[in-house]
């Protein structure tokens, strides 16, 4: 652990993905930087632990990372140099119905197009114009909300993403696999499937996958922190782990603070440096459906109903748009779904680091209200045992997070909260921030940088970077 001296250039507070973007940002730039961390080691929710038994690796929280692939601040920085290498499935993405089909999201747009067979001419004029487009889409949907550099595309983008996923489902597709896709990666927005923009949530996530994959990191999701841990020291910056910040007096002298944690801890530590109205907007952060999380050891592969299955590195366990649609609706209410929507990760299929010889893990999680304290582990086994029989069989040892324990692994999972807050037009645009920027405050010392900052959340590192490309044209031009 490194010591903290009298003065930088810049400190940011909080060392998850988006944290460490914007130290690497700053430090590229020939500044002074430090991170200071509260925990004893680095990376937020990309960490890996033995769970469950010894040897059986398990990713924490993000598991899956096709924005780290396909989005420019990651595309811009050697970490492969570093010791990072992604390791991609044959295909991203399978999605079993309870008859034994199954939709195969391969990277291959035509392959996928015709596995969906009477839909796929459809799909493919979905997702077509923009994945010929794909990186240049994705470097748009990632920047700061501004007038757009690709208007066709923008335009053509939000006809299909501004409305609900559960409509443009319905409306482009008549099979239930093809709208089953569309939904389960709706779902990763955690709101209804009735909600607008729920949509952009899914093409966003295709995109990526037709594009770049979605790969796992070797070793697990700690291995991203290691290597941009690695990179940014190789840059001369400097990192603090194993201590908090409860006030900002408690700070290093710096001409600026980037905060990569939750708003309202800003407004705790930072509150009496904002202006009362915006450190209250802080602390009133909206805060939506929370994760039940299950790691699994296992003494064989998940025994999928549908062999095809095997080949994907995400399986999305939940039928039918019907079905994956009143399991998100439940999560907004009191009372989870009987049913739920889970994501399952087999990394171990493809990673042999993750567990030993001849054994597997496996990875998977549901939404849940908001603090929610109900066990949900019966109902995510016998969702996965719905699609693959005797899968209850193959459990040796399991592990569980409860929303309260999503949160105290990171504090930024306010609730169990995963997402950095309720992500709809309002958070994609603004944020938090009520302010011109979603990443400045009144105070010109001062800039958020989390996932409650655009674009949001995920392991891309894209709020971090833009919050210090702000940073940078405010106080050190």
């Amino acid at each position: 652990m490194s010591t903290l001296a009298s003065r930088y250039d810049a400190v940011v507070v909080g060392a998850g993905p988006n944290g460490l973007a914007a130290a690497i940002v700053l430090a590229r730039r020939g500044l002074s930087v430090v991170v200071i961390e509260a925990k004893d080691t680095v990376g937020g929710g990309m960490s890996s632990a033995e769970l469950t038994l010894p040897g059986f690796v398990h990713d924490v929280c993000s598991a899956v990372h096709p924005l780290a692939v396909a989005g420019p601040f990651f595309r811009s920085i050697p970490l492969a140099e570093h010791g990072l290498e992604f390791i991609q499935p044959p295909a991203p993405l399978a999605h079993p119905l309870e008859d034994g089909r199954v939709a195969m999201m391969e990277r291959s747009l035509d392959a996928t197009v015709d596995g969906l067979g009477a839909d796929g001419p459809a799909y493919k004029k979905l997702l077509g114009p923009l994945v010929e487009n794909a990186e240049a889409m994705l470097d748009e949907l990632l920047r700061p909300p501004r007038v757009p550099r690709l208007p066709g595309l923008m335009a053509r983008f939000a006809m299909r993403g501004v409305p609900s996923a559960r409509g443009i489902a319905e409306r482009w597709f008549k099979e239930p696999l093809a709208r089953a896709l569309l939904a389960g990666n709706a779902a990763h927005s955690i709101l209804p499937l009735e909600k607008p923009i729920t949509s952009a949530v899914a093409l966003v996530l295709m995109l990526a996958g037709h594009h770049a994959g979605w790969p796992v990191p070797r070793g697990g999701s700690r291995a991203i922190a290691a290597a941009m841990q690695s990179y940014f020291r190789s840059l001369g910056g400097t990192i603090v782990t194993s201590q908090p910040v409860r006030s900002f007096d408690e700070l290093p002298a710096t001409r600026a603070v980037l905060f990569d944690i939750a708003p309202p801890h800003v407004a705790r530590i930072a509150g009496d440096r904002l202006p009362t109205h915006f450190a209250e907007k802080l602390a009133r952060h909206r805060y939506g459906p929370a994760v039940f999380k299950v790691d699994w050891a296992l003494s064989t592969p998940i025994p999928w109903k549908n062999p095809a299955c095997a080949r994907a590195g995400t399986v999305h366990v939940g039928g039918t748009l019907e079905e994956i649609a009143a399991s998100e609706r439940a999560a907004w209410t009191n009372v989870p779904s009987e049913r739920p929507f889970v994501l399952v990760a087999q990394q171990s299929l493809f990673d042999d680091t993750r567990a030993p010889a001849g054994k597997h893990t496996g990875w998977g999680y549901c939404h849940v209200p908001h603090g929610s304290t109900i066990d949900m582990t019966d109902r995510i086994e016998a969702q996965i045992e719905r699609f693959a029989p005797g899968f209850r069989d193959t459990i040796l040892a399991r592990h569980t997070m409860s929303p309260r324990d999503v949160e105290a692994h990171n504090a930024n999972n306010v609730g169990g909260d995963i997402t950095g807050g309720v992500l709809d037009v309002r958070a994609l645009l603004r944020g938090a921030n009520p302010l011109r920027s979603p990443y400045a405050t009144p105070n010109p010392s001062i800039y958020l940088c989390s996932a409650s900052t655009p674009p949001g959340a995920g392991v891309h590192g894209m709020c971090g970077y833009h919050a210090a490309n702000a940073a940078i044209a405010r106080c050190f031009s």
